[in-house]
Formats: structure tokens, sequence, C-alpha cells
């Protein structure tokens, strides 16, 4: 019996066939390295020379001096869309009815903390928000039999998409819940652990958390291109559990940052890379501390690829506290039908 389909080429694989790697994130996650954003020209400011001059720039290994703290904090957000609404406008003075509406998102979103103790992973903190944004003024609460949509108004944005801007404001009012619950989180550590003998760990950016102590940013994929193509590929050939040497960076924002190779096995250059961030009112010194620190701590809770996605980066504590935010938010389907039939009242 034929087939219709073409028959593939046979492939020299023994002789000069191209060599590749496949990135270890599934699709639906896109990927560690966004190679299109890679090669555009980053607009930060960057200063190399911070903790040794960039023509010395090597791979810094693990300081055997340093030891991991008592307790090990990890803030994690997710945010969801319940549903796209549309807002009419107010019925004018004169009884008429209008005909135009404004868009808005009634989202979900939620934040918590992970404490990572004598070998234990409990969680200490957790806080859940459901919203309505929109940049229409005259919008109020959304109340449901499955919870209240707060009013929430942001302001539209000349030349950016409304789209954007509700997703925007919906990541504003999370980070604002990630900082409430790592500081509830650090008061609740009073009489569980020494002072000073943590860190906490921000998933994302650290910008809203800049003024905590003892604090991280935690970036796991990489959008822009901060570093010249030289000092790039001291990124590249970091080995497992080594950080290139501290640099400051300058955008819409100041901060400190590094990068480190979490154990991973052999792949692309970037393979298992992360840049970490550190506040910019810290002093040097300081910052060099918590870049060795960063290099105990953080490679003993990177996830395995037969286990997690998005391995190594995603790593184990807050993997397993996305999932129970997830699962906090409640059933989306329930919350769009409770969502209609508010509506329709």
């Amino acid at each position: 019996m034929s087939s219709s389909q073409p028959s593939l080429p046979d492939l020299d694989v023994a002789g000069g066939g191209m060599q590749f790697n496949v990135d270890g994130w599934e699709p639906e996650y896109g990927q560690a390295l966004d190679m299109e954003l890679q090669l555009a020209e980053s607009r930060a400011d960057v200063d190399p020379d911070i903790e040794v001059p960039q023509d010395r720039w090597r791979p810094i290994a693990v300081d055997p001096a340093v030891t991991a703290p008592r307790v090990v904090l990890f803030v994690d957000g997710v945010r969801r869309v319940d549903a796209r609404v549309w807002i009419d406008e107010p019925i004018g003075a004169d009884g008429v009815v209008p005909t135009a509406a404004t868009a808005g998102v009634c989202a979900s979103y939620a934040a918590g903390v992970v404490c990572c103790c004598e070998g234990k992973a409990h969680v200490i903190a957790v806080e859940l928000c459901r919203g309505m944004f929109t940049i229409a003024p005259h919008a109020t609460d959304v109340h449901t039999r499955a919870g209240t949509y707060q009013a929430c108004f942001t302001v539209a944005k000349e030349g950016t998409p409304l789209p954007v801007t509700l997703s925007s404001a919906v990541q504003e009012r999370l980070a604002g819940v990630e900082l409430r619950t790592a500081n509830r989180a650090r008061s609740s550590l009073a009489g569980h652990v020494e002072v000073d003998d943590d860190l906490l760990v921000v998933d994302g950016p650290l910008r809203a958390g800049a003024h905590l102590d003892r604090a991280v940013g935690y970036i796991k994929s990489h959008h822009s291109e901060y570093l010249s193509r030289q000092l790039n590929s001291v990124v590249g050939s970091l080995g497992p559990r080594q950080r290139t040497p501290v640099f400051r960076m300058v955008t819409t924002w100041d901060r400190y940052s590094w990068y480190l190779r979490l154990p991973c096995a052999p792949a692309a250059p970037w393979a298992g890379v992360i840049r970490v961030e550190a506040s910019v009112d810290l002093v040097p010194e300081q910052v060099f501390a918590l870049a060795n620190l960063t290099q105990v701590v953080l490679p003993r809770y990177a996830s395995a690829e037969y286990k997690d996605a998005r391995a190594p980066q995603n790593l184990y504590p807050i993997g397993g506290l996305e999932k129970d935010l997830r699962h906090k938010l409640g059933d989306q389907q329930l919350l769009y039908r409770a969502l209609r039939q508010a509506a329709a009242m």
C-alpha cells in the first residue's frame, strides 16, 4: 500500500550534521532565553566594574567559608483573568441611556511565602484578592455569590494599548500583595529564627521589595542583553554553582545584579542560568556577601527536568507555592458564571 506522505531524506548524522540544543522548557512557558529580545540592544546603563574590572571578569566559584542561613523564605505570586467585561457609561441627567462602554478585566491574584527551615518547607503567609480593573472612573465593586471584585481604577496611557494598561495594573497590585506577604512573613519569624539568619528570595525583579533586608530578586528567564558580548561569554562559560562578578544596572530603576548557573545537564550555553538582583542601597561588600550566599542557597532548591517543565530555574519551593496559590484562586468557570449572573441582575 503506497503512502501519500513524502519520504524524509536520509541524514548523515556522523558526517558534519548540524548540532543543536533544544530548550528544556516546554513551549507553553516560552523559553528561558528570549533570543529575539536578547539580540535587541538594551537601554540599560551598566557598570561592570563593581566587583572586579571588566577585563578581569572570570567565573567565580563557591566560597567554601560561606554557610547557608537557617531559614530561606521564597515569595511568589500568581494572577489570572477570570472574565473580560464591558462597563456601560453612566445614564445622563436627561435619562438617556448611552451606547458607549469601556473595557475592563475581572482578575484574581494571590501571593504567598514559603519558609524552608530544618529540612522542611511550609507556607507561612498567603493573601488572595479579586479586582475589577478598568479606566472607567465611575466603576464600582462587583459583588458575586463567589466573592467581590474590588473596583481598581487605572489611568489610560497614551500610545499603550488598553489590554496592556490593564495587565500592568493587575501586575502592580500583585506586586503590592507580594510585598505585604513578605513583610508579614518576616514578622512571623520572631522567636522562630535568630536575627539576620534568613534570606528572602523574591520570584521576579526586586523592585517593589528593594528596601527589604537580606533580600534578593530571582529572575528565571532573560529578555534583554545587558552585558557586552565579551562579558556575556563569561556567562556562557559558567559552571554549576558559579556566578559572574556583580555589576550595577540602571533602567527605570537602579540595582545590583549577577548571573548564576544552577546545576543542570550540559546543554545550551545559557542553560540553567538565572539572574539575581540586590538593592542599590547596600554597600558593595554587602552585595558581594549576598552574591556568595546565593551560590550556596539557590542551587540546593533547583528542580529536576523529570519533575518540572521549567527545570532547573523553577525552584522547588516556588513551583510548589505556585500550585498552591493557583488552587486558592478558585475554579475559573465557577467565577465566570458568578460574574455573568451578577451582570444579569
